[in-house]
């Protein structure tokens, strides 16, 4: 049984030492890589079961294809890519031979949203959201910290269904609020309570947002609520429809486009069921992405926590 780290980790690590856990004990669990073992943290995985990863090189509609067959016959297939590339490239098979045939692949999408940084547009993912909400019989998770992941990697290798899980590639917080123990895909959580606006975040934009509200709570004291809506579809109607029922602002934050991703399918739920608040939704503009780090793209656009607290006391006003 491997160890699971306890420290701040990248995502990604966490993901490939669960993932060599279950497989220590569960023969069914097999990857299929398309040249990404080494990003993907699965080179451990593949020097310890070397039965239980398959190479398909540079494609992506292949890795697909074999990740669906496996997946057919009762394994229990991890299929992992850039998502920029298997959101993109793979999508006429993630549609028809994943969701439109029910099987239960676990497209993993790694290096997401700008992790890829100075590479640009190329290699970021910022419509895989909106991609893959429009498609039938699939969710849709972006684990905010390490204990997330672990949990999600988990719960998905039990999934009887289609599911993507998004990755990005910076050390993440080993648990964003160690008090919230329990974790289910297609419940949000609750990572910390307030009573003057709320934030909901998914993946790795969940963490400026709590940066954020310190920083609003110390200079300006406004209270803020902070959710990790790491499942993006299916959305947790109960959960957002409770944190709007108080009228106080609330604002989406994504590493993804503003179209068609969180903060759209929010909006159209709360919309729908006659919620009034002030709304704000921040991610990437429909535009040419500035190039640079993701540290750097994120406060050019807004993401980082000052740019979030400035965003905050715009909507707060009254």
């Amino acid at each position: 049984m491997v160890e699971i780290k306890t420290i701040d980790a990248a995502n990604l690590e966490v993901f490939s030492e669960v993932l060599q856990s279950l497989a220590a004990t569960d023969r069914d669990i097999m990857v299929v890589t398309s040249d990404s073992r080494g990003s993907g943290k699965l080179v451990p995985f593949g020097q310890k079961y070397p039965e239980q990863i398959v190479e398909v090189g540079i494609a992506e509609q292949n890795l697909v294809g074999v990740a669906t067959g496996l997946a057919s016959m009762g394994k229990k297939a991890f299929a992992v890519s850039p998502a920029c590339f298997l959101t993109a490239r793979a999508l006429e098979q993630i549609k028809n031979d994943v969701a439109y045939s029910d099987n239960a692949v676990k497209l993993i999408g790694i290096s997401a949203g700008v992790s890829y940084g100075a590479l640009g547009t190329t290699h970021h993912s910022l419509h895989d959201f909106a991609a893959l909400r429009a498609i039938n019989n699939i969710t849709i998770v972006a684990p905010a910290d390490n204990f997330e992941t672990a949990e999600a990697i988990k719960q998905a290798a039990e999934m009887e269904s289609p599911i993507y899980l998004r990755f990005g590639k910076k050390t993440m917080p080993a648990n964003l609020n160690s008090n919230v123990t329990d974790f289910k895909i297609g419940k949000g959580r609750i990572i910390q309570e307030g009573s003057d606006l709320t934030f909901i975040a998914t993946g790795e934009a969940v963490l400026p947002c709590l940066e954020a509200a310190k920083l609003l709570e110390k200079d300006h004291n406004i209270s803020c609520k902070i959710i990790s809506l790491h499942t993006i579809k299916p959305l947790d109607t109960e959960l957002l429809l409770a944190a709007a029922s108080n009228n106080k602002p609330i604002i989406t934050v994504e590493e993804h486009s503003i179209n068609g991703g969180l903060g759209e399918a929010v909006a159209s739920l709360l919309f729908q069921n006659g919620c009034l608040n002030k709304f704000k939704i921040i991610g990437l503009p429909d535009d040419h992405t500035v190039s640079g780090s993701q540290i750097e793209i994120f406060n050019h656009y807004g993401l980082s926590a000052e740019g979030l607290k400035n965003t905050a006391l715009n909507l707060i006003k009254p």
